[in-house]
């Protein structure tokens, strides 16, 4: 395993929290977290980790400021100051190279970066997403309320100096918040306004806004988990909640169970689910927009049998409107996976309580190696109860 040299804003940026530890002993600390929290629960597995854990996130993005010239970079911890950033360790090393050319595009144009505080200039944020497994590139340019001036051909320059970048889009956010992209509909400037990635054989469309795992090769070990946790069958019903653009419910739908039924209630979160069926002609799959607690109570309410049920939820966890639900549901097996550990135990402490329901093992993944941050997959099994025979 790769260890590096201490980035030298890692004390300003915060983005690494793990920057003084070797990354064995990043593995050592991650898992003796997961084993103080979960271990009196069932056995937790060693984590998995990566054997070169730099430049592992497929998203970057970066704002735009002025410091002496044009900088890009990130917001240091709790405030708006920019802190320049020139090679992240963490992100892709093409984003680092597309955030400089829009740098030296910037002066060449004389375009401003966008003033928060003035409400003046131009450019924002630079979004940059990469499809590891094909290498195409998504670049999304954010601008203020401003209009972007030579626009078509400043994302020419950016594709013709990045013949890897498939598509750019312009996007408007003039708006105070810390969302980096805004509401409104993306203008494509070059390109079909979305780029086509690999994940565990499948195909999936990925687009500006869509939910995608940033770490590619640990995304395919964790899915890979999933599955032989969950124990596949063909004559398998398997319920994907909370699940955005499909990736882990069509992994399972391509396994040859019965059917899968995905639910999301982000619209094109849905539209995008289902046009990855499509591409993987996965016939056996149906997404629905809906609330996941609504949906699951009607469901239970019908009597419909459910054998699998995968949640990966965010970080804050579910809720007790959906746990009861599943819980009326029934499901053989749950497969719960999770950003955090507390919201998880928290979850397992409802489902185990109010269900008849058995943890039966944890694997943490390292996803996010040189933070804190640690996904755990969590194995529920329903209890057979059987009768007790009197001799």
């Amino acid at each position: 395993m790769r260890d590096n040299k201490p980035c030298p804003l890692a004390g300003k940026c915060g983005g690494c929290q793990l920057q003084d530890l070797r990354y064995s002993e990043q593995l050592d600390e991650k898992m003796d977290f997961c084993e103080r929290t979960l271990d009196y629960w069932a056995p937790v597995a060693p984590i998995l980790g990566m054997e070169n854990p730099v430049h592992y996130r497929n998203k970057a993005q970066a704002v735009f400021g002025m410091q002496r010239g044009i900088v890009s970079g990130i917001y240091r911890k709790g405030t708006h100051y920019i802190v320049p950033v020139r090679d992240c360790m963490l992100e892709d090393s093409d984003a680092d190279k597309i955030f400089q050319t829009v740098r030296k595009l910037m002066r060449k144009f004389a375009i401003m970066p966008y003033n928060e505080d003035m409400h003046d200039g131009v450019i924002r944020h630079v979004l940059v997403r990469k499809a590891v497994a094909t290498g195409q590139i998504l670049v999304v340019i954010v601008i203020g309320s401003s209009e972007l001036r030579n626009k078509h051909q400043f994302a020419s320059l950016i594709r013709q100096m990045h013949p890897n970048v498939e598509t750019v889009l312009l996007n408007v956010n003039g708006e105070h918040t810390s969302m980096v992209l805004g509401d409104g509909p993306d203008q494509i400037l070059i390109g079909k306004g979305y780029i086509e990635d690999v994940l565990c054989g499948l195909r999936f469309r990925i687009s500006a806004k869509s939910f995608y795992q940033v770490n590619h090769s640990q995304a395919e070990v964790m899915y890979e988990v999933a599955m032989k946790m969950a124990q596949l069958k063909p004559t398998d019903v398997v319920l994907d909640a909370y699940c955005g653009t499909g990736t882990i419910g069509l992994v399972a739908a391509s396994r040859g169970i019965e059917k899968l039924i995905g639910i999301e209630i982000n619209p094109s979160a849905v539209e995008d689910a289902r046009v990855n069926a499509q591409l993987n002609e996965i016939e056996n799959a149906e997404f629905i927009e809906a609330d996941a607690s609504s949906y699951c109570k009607q469901m239970a309410k019908d009597k419909k049998k459910v054998n699998v049920l995968f949640m990966d939820p965010p970080r804050s966890g579910s809720d007790e409107r959906f746990l009861s639900s599943a819980i009326k549901m029934g499901p053989d097996r749950i497969v719960y996976i999770s950003c955090n550990i507390e919201t998880l135990d928290r979850d397992l402490r409802y489902l185990t309580r109010f269900g008849e329901y058995e943890v039966i093992g944890f694997q943490p993944v390292d996803m996010f190696p040189y933070t804190t941050h640690v996904e755990t997959i969590a194995l529920l099994q329903k209890n057979v109860i059987e009768d007790n025979l009197v001799d």
